[in-house]
């Protein structure tokens, strides 16, 4: 009696088919949902580079900017994240003059969310020309996977722009001794 029972069961083929799902239905699940996050990261990323671009490049438009300009550069590049969260971004904006010697100081840096950004006059050595200027703009973001985040944890990017002023030689800021315009 329990012969043909096992001999049924062993031969049955009707439950393999469930079982072989059971083990392939996790992995093909896990598949679908990174893929999900890694395009949300590879998008977040583009969007972080974008960012930092509509900022440099609505700063540059004039040769003296005021405080509010700089703030609506900020929202507009705060809205370039849409439809992403934007409570983990951070920018740093710096503005670098380059005196006749090539020499680089930095005339003035406007930075929220984040530590100020120590390499920046490292970082344009290869930009320098006399009595020329460049703005670099630093935009930090924290990506938070929304399905991996146990996986892989948040994602920080790190994008910069560089441009130079298209009025002026230096990017000069409202109040600031030395600039120009104080």
């Amino acid at each position: 009696m329990i012969l043909p029972f096992l001999n049924k069961w062993w031969t049955d083929l009707d439950g393999s088919a469930a079982a072989e799902a059971a083990l392939v239905f996790p992995v093909l699940l896990t598949l679908l949902l990174g893929t999900f996050d890694i395009g949300n990261g590879i998008l977040a990323n583009q969007k972080t580079i974008r960012a930092s671009q509509i900022i440099a490049d609505l700063i540059t438009r004039q040769s003296l900017v005021a405080d509010a300009d700089i703030d609506e550069a900020m929202e507009a590049g705060a809205l370039a994240l849409t439809p992403f969260q934007t409570d983990q971004l951070a920018m740093d904006i710096i503005s670098i003059r380059f005196d006749e010697d090539a020499n680089s100081e930095i005339v003035w840096r406007e930075t929220r969310g984040m530590a100020p950004y120590q390499n920046a006059l490292a970082d344009v050595t290869s930009l320098a020309a006399p009595n020329s200027g460049v703005l670099m703009v630093l935009v930090n973001y924290e990506f938070v996977p929304t399905f991996g985040e146990f996986i892989t944890g948040n994602i920080f990017m790190t994008e910069r722009a560089f441009a130079r002023g298209r009025r002026a030689a230096v990017v000069c800021r409202e109040g600031v001794m030395g600039c120009g315009a104080s």
